[in-house]
């Protein structure tokens, strides 16, 4: 608004009664006085918003009394002709002199005015319509915002905004209303069409009319300089602009933002360069628009994410209005200039995208996190689990870690497993709330959510505090999640003697210096998470209650995972990326308990099922599309080779999992040997010796290595059958048994899980209790 006021300014020329000019007229000389009329405004903004309040009153006296005597020169002049100013012919020669004609109160020139008959623009040769039209009119209405852009300078905003808002816009309607039904029914169209400055031939006296013109022009100037200085002020002290805007932050010992003042000043003085007023009046409007569409959207936003403390005073105010503004001000754009719509749109979005990209400031509060509330909140009470289906099933991981250091690649291979489903992190804090002045658990969540950040992984963090790390797990197994957005598989590292890494040295998105303007840098993380534990120190969870963590996750109807050597993983199989690579992995599934070598369903059981399906489930990433799925079937001396690998065809077809079928035969010395089978986990829960059952794991182990060098198509054979320069196995997935019921068997059963995965490089023992694959369509 400012900028358009400034022009008409720098536009006007002063004139007597007969018409005359009394300036020179041309574009430098009107670029001349709107220069020094801005000059005068910008002084009068950079001694402070005090000087401001004071010549605005002196304005509006002026205004008021110019509009007084506009309002009584319309009853007490006489009707009279009125010369116009010659329009240019054709060839440069001027047109024949023309007469605009005040009637007085007329029916006939009221009802000859009442249709459009829009006419060319003699000030810029366009041809006007309802948009230019509007564009023009609009520009006089803009003060809408004026107190709110000076809201830091008011002693009650809450109060004064409202009030003056209102009344300033239903005044402003009043006169505009007044003056139009005035004008129509006392001024023909020609006058109108032809002389924008027609008061002034009607007025009883004036130069009256002129100084409230210009009364008019440098008020509203006034409002709009000060008001855009104390926003841009406001941008370069949230820095969301770095250095471009640093210097506004400047201000005088009373608080004045001068420097922003001068800045505006430089930015209106530019547009000064344009030279008419309708030149730049249809873009003006149009970011105007924009601005308002911002406002009711923003109010529309924070209407819709029932927002407690939302609580408009107005008390017409409704989302309704909302919606009806921001639709009414994208139409209007469009219509005014689609050019101009388009590209301020693209601009905003440009602005949006920069601030969203640079962070603002974390005390602005974000609109988007209560919208999301409020629809996340909606939908999680839609989701019902009562309607729950296998076909629709997927996996809701809940990953237990001790120290973030040590387990960035398990959790990067975690993230990939979760298939679009619910992804926890989930840590124990050992402690009595009881013994302790305040929470520990709170003030880690920081860290914990800026690891998150930093890994690139989607996922959730849920921190407890427990006397134990096995009652902590029962507690975030539980309470973990949200109504039908709960863990239903329990993910561990495995529990053994090698000593943890500090994955934050080595991986490139921690060991990168981060920005420190961005939340989660990795100084935050390198302090706030301690050193891994250092080899042969004590453990914070002992082998008995690792186990125990199991069978209370198997209990409570969880899958489990147990992960071994996931830091050897190729770290290409790790990223976010296409895992394009010159090397070729395999993915080897073992779906049968190779700890019950004999007797059982095999291969058809729910255990089974589920690993394949998780193994399917990791193929579908990117990065893991090249590396080929092989299953392999064991079977005893005397079974006949081709049944069993027919039979998980045909599953597999049903399924639609492609992968290579391999059949893989039992040795003599592969523990086989002795009584049959008696129940699942004989091996772990019966009596036998644990020189048979560590001998049947140390075969197992064997067999699973001898394969995991053979290329694809080979068949039964021993370590010597692989070829080293073809695929490798990048990951295995084995069949975790059951843990043995009785609690005294448990370091024995960790023993011959140990001995089981012992060099197998990266490793998932798996263990699945819900039927996670359905054939029905």
């Amino acid at each position: 608004m400012s900028k358009n006021n400034v022009l008409a300014l720098g536009m006007a020329y002063a004139t007597g009664p007969s018409g005359l000019r009394v300036l020179p007229q041309g574009y430098g000389w009107n670029l001349l006085y709107g220069s020094l009329l801005l000059g005068l405004v910008g002084g009068v903004c950079t001694l402070g918003a005090g000087l401001y309040a004071r010549a605005s009153f002196l304005t509006f006296l002026l205004v008021s009394g110019s509009l007084a005597s506009v309002l009584i020169s319309f009853v007490a002049v006489r009707p009279r002709d009125i010369p116009l100013t010659p329009r240019p012919g054709p060839n440069g020669s001027s047109l024949p002199p023309r007469l605009g004609h005040f009637t007085g109160f007329n029916s006939s020139t009221l009802k000859d005015n009442l249709g459009a008959g829009y006419a060319e623009d003699y000030t810029t040769g366009a041809m006007m319509n309802f948009a230019s039209v509007f564009a023009v009119l609009f520009n006089g209405c803009t003060g809408i915002m004026a107190g709110a852009n000076m809201s830091g300078e008011l002693k009650d905003p809450s109060r004064a905004i409202p009030l003056g808002t209102i009344v300033a816009v239903a005044y402003t309607f009043f006169v505009y209303v007044l003056l139009f039904f005035l004008s129509s029914f006392t001024c023909d169209r020609t006058l109108l069409q032809e002389d924008y400055g027609f008061f002034r031939a009607i007025s009883l006296w004036p130069p009256l009319v002129l100084i409230g013109i210009y009364a008019t022009a440098l008020s509203a100037s006034m409002s709009s300089l000060i008001g855009a200085s104390r926003i841009l002020h406001a941008l370069a002290r949230d820095d969301l602009f770095g250095v471009i805007l640093a210097p506004a932050k400047v201000v005088s010992r009373g608080g004045n933002p001068w420097a922003a003042v001068l800045y505006s000043w430089g930015l209106v003085q530019l547009v000064l360069l344009a030279g008419k007023l309708n030149t730049l009046a249809a873009v003006v409007t149009v970011f105007y628009l924009v601005a308002y569409a911002a406002v009711d959207l923003s109010c529309l936003s924070l209407e819709w994410a029932s927002a407690p403390n939302f609580r408009p005073t107005f008390s017409l105010f409704s989302w309704h209005t909302c919606l009806l503004g921001v639709a009414s001000c994208l139409l209007m754009m469009f219509l005014i200039s689609p050019g101009a719509a388009g590209g301020s749109l693209l601009l905003m979005g440009l602005l949006a995208a920069l601030l969203t990209a640079r962070g603002g400031p974390s005390s602005w509060g974000y609109v988007s996190q209560a919208l999301l509330f409020h629809q996340v909140r909606k939908y999680l009470l839609r989701l019902d689990v009562r309607k729950d289906h296998v076909k629709f099933w997927r996996p809701q991981l809940l990953l237990l870690v001790g120290n973030p250091r040590g387990a960035l690649p398990l959790l990067r291979l975690a993230n990939q497993l979760k298939k679009g489903g619910l992804y926890v992190l989930g840590h124990v804090t050992l402690g009595d709330l009881d013994s302790l002045p305040s929470d520990p658990v709170q003030p880690q969540y920081g860290a914990w959510l800026s690891l998150v950040d930093r890994a690139q992984v989607k996922a959730f963090v849920d921190l407890t505090l427990s006397p134990s790390v096995r009652q902590g797990a029962q507690h975030l197994l539980r309470i973990s999640g949200l109504g039908g957005m709960k863990p239903n598989t329990l993910v561990l590292g495995f529990y053994d003697d090698a000593p943890p890494q500090d994955h934050f040295l080595t991986d490139p998105a921690f060991s990168e210096p981060a920005d420190s303007t961005r939340e989660g840098s990795s100084p935050a993380l390198s302090t706030l998470f301690p050193p891994p534990r250092a080899p042969g120190s004590p453990r914070a969870l002992s082998p008995q209650d690792y186990v125990a963590t199991v069978a209370d996750a198997l209990k409570m109807n969880k899958n489990v995972v147990l992960a071994r050597a996931s830091g050897a993983l190729p770290p290409e199989r790790l990223s976010r990326g296409s895992g394009g690579t010159s090397q070729l992995h395999h993915v080897d599934v073992w779906p049968l308990n190779l700890l019950r070598p004999r007797g059982g369903p095999g291969y058809v059981d729910v255990c089974g099922l589920f690993l394949l399906q998780m193994a399917t489930i990791l193929g579908m990433v990117p990065a893991w599309h090249s590396a080929r799925l092989r299953i392999f079937l064991c079977l005893g001396p005397r079974e006949a080779p081709g049944a069993a690998e027919g039979r998980l065809r045909a599953l597999l077809s049903q399924l639609r999992i492609r992968a290579e079928v391999q059949e893989v035969v039992w040795g003599e010395g592969a523990g086989t040997g002795g009584p049959e089978a008696e129940e699942e986990g004989d091996f772990v829960n019966s009596g036998r010796g644990d020189v048979e059952a560590e001998a049947l794991a140390r075969s197992a182990n064997a067999l699973v290595r001898a394969q995991q060098g053979r290329g694809t198509g080979g068949g039964p054979g021993g370590p010597e059958g692989g070829d080293a320069e073809g695929p490798t196995t990048a990951l295995t997935f084995l069949y975790l048994p059951r843990p043995p019921a009785d609690p005294a068997r448990y370091p024995r059963y960790l023993a011959l899980l140990e001995t089981l995965t012992r060099d197998l490089g990266p490793t998932l023992l798996v263990h699945g209790v819900t039927p996670v694959t359905c054939t029905d369509l």
